[in-house]
């Protein structure tokens, strides 16, 4: 039976190249190389990817679903055959699959894929990896006896060997390179963030329709950065399901080490991030620092209280919990909070509304000429204070950038300008110009003093 989630990769209307082999042959390290940016985790211990992980990638500018997967192993039981059945059902689907070995050695894993995939021989390159020395060519030669008429030796360490891969691929996939890439649709990407067992790959699941991640009790299954993609109300997005964050005390396994800095960079990739907070618990210290990263890159923030559904009915309950939210935390005074349950579905729809509603203030711009009516409006009302007998002036000031928005105000004198008047002009931007649900940052410029102002 194929994967729901590998059959909703055939709807991406691009070739699929899946990568398949048995783990710690290299098959994170190959994908990171053709797509050209560390994406999936590397590691020396067995069995660090567990979920598909897709990424467009550009063969000879042609775009195509570059996929990778858990290592396949011969256990019939536990998480192990869950990442083994997931992987094998790229098979089915795939227009061309690499499947990879070690140069060095050939084990009982090896040999079942090299057995289940024959009846996929028309699309396989067999990939021997780890040719790194000339010494090592003469292994390849061994290789060919497995009847498979694609052979490729490569170094996925090193790079060597991979523009013949990719000439390999392209032939098998009737692609001529072309000068120039087609161009991509903007999307929304959405991080989820939080703690280990929150909830975060049930969302990711839920919103998909299918088991993009692996779901499981067990604290740090998720490994990777999972990337899914979802339709709603027209709009297309891309959801990154990130490892759980934990304090660094807890963190105590390498793997796990590199999975928790990939979350925190995925914030970079995010327009909006989703932090996940199981209701039960709350916000905790490990929150706050999250949320202080989020501010800080200008990103929006929707503070998703998970499983609602295991509240005690009181009255008020939820009004307390989100009370004491904002109480203790006042660096999120400006992100909505949305009540969920992600493993039943409950408002999960009003949770995509407030995102969308988030984007819309993420990418609006003001006009300078309006920030400014409104500027000479706002200091009529208060007028930046005299501190040690001096005057402080604000010129004028212009938005600088959407997706941050970032404001931009000219003023007299920089040094020491009134921490408080700044707040004042923040909230004032959010009232009167519509931003009440994204963090804004607020810079200044001195004007030089032999330029002619204009007091607004």
């Amino acid at each position: 039976m194929i994967d729901s989630e590998v059959l909703s990769l055939r709807k991406q209307m691009v070739p699929i190249v899946a990568i398949i082999g048995r783990p710690n042959v290299g098959k994170s390290t190959l994908f990171n190389r053709l797509i050209r940016k560390r994406r999936a985790i590397t590691d020396s211990m067995p069995g660090v990817t567990r979920d598909l992980i897709p990424e467009k990638w550009l063969l000879g500018n042609h775009p195509v679903l570059l996929v990778d997967s858990g290592g396949v192993k011969l256990d019939k039981e536990g998480l192990d055959f869950i990442v083994t059945k997931k992987s094998l059902s790229l098979l089915e689907i795939a227009d061309s699959i690499i499947l990879l070995m070690d140069c060095m050695e050939v084990t009982a894993e090896d040999e079942m894929l090299l057995q289940t995939l024959r009846r996929y021989s028309d699309k396989v390159i067999l990939a021997v990896n780890k040719v790194d020395d000339p010494v090592r060519d003469v292994l390849v030669y061994d290789f060919h006896r497995f009847g498979y008429p694609r052979v490729v030796p490569l170094s996925s360490a090193h790079g060597l060997g991979i523009d013949i891969l990719e000439e390999e691929l392209m032939m098998m996939l009737n692609l001529e390179e072309v000068e120039e890439a087609e161009e991509v649709t903007p999307r929304i990407n959405i991080a989820v963030l939080g703690k280990p067992n929150t909830g975060k790959s049930t969302l990711t699941n839920a919103l998909t329709g299918k088991d993009t991640s692996i779901v499981s009790e067990i604290p740090g299954t998720t490994r990777d950065v999972i990337m899914g993609d979802f339709s709603y109300r027209g709009t297309d997005f891309t959801i990154l399901d990130t490892a759980g964050i934990r304090r660094k005390s807890k963190v105590d396994e390498d793997v796990e080490y590199y999975s928790v800095n990939r979350a925190i960079k995925t914030i970079d990739e995010a327009d909006i991030v989703l932090l996940m907070i199981d209701v039960n618990t709350g916000l905790v210290e490990q929150d706050k620092k999250i949320a202080q990263l989020i501010v800080r890159k200008g990103k929006g923030v929707v503070l998703v209280f998970n499983k609602i559904d295991t509240l005690t009915g009181i009255g008020n309950e939820l009004d307390a919990i989100k009370d004491r939210a904002r109480f203790v935390f006042p660096i999120l005074s400006f992100a909505p909070i949305v009540p969920i349950s992600a493993e039943k579905g409950t408002d999960i729809d009003k949770m995509l509304d407030v995102v969308w509603a988030v984007w819309k203030q993420l990418t609006k711009r003001v006009e300078t000429a309006q920030l400014n009516n409104f500027l000479k409006e706002w200091g009529e009302a208060y007028e930046p204070p005299r501190i040690s007998h001096k005057h402080y002036k604000i010129f004028y000031g212009t938005q600088v950038s959407a997706n941050p928005v970032r404001f931009l105000f000219f003023v007299n004198r920089k040094k020491d300008f009134p921490e408080g008047y700044l707040r004042y002009l923040q909230n004032c931007i959010r009232r009167d110009l519509g931003f009440t649900h994204i963090p804004l940052t607020l810079d200044l410029k001195e004007r030089k003093r032999n330029t002619p102002q204009t007091k607004l």
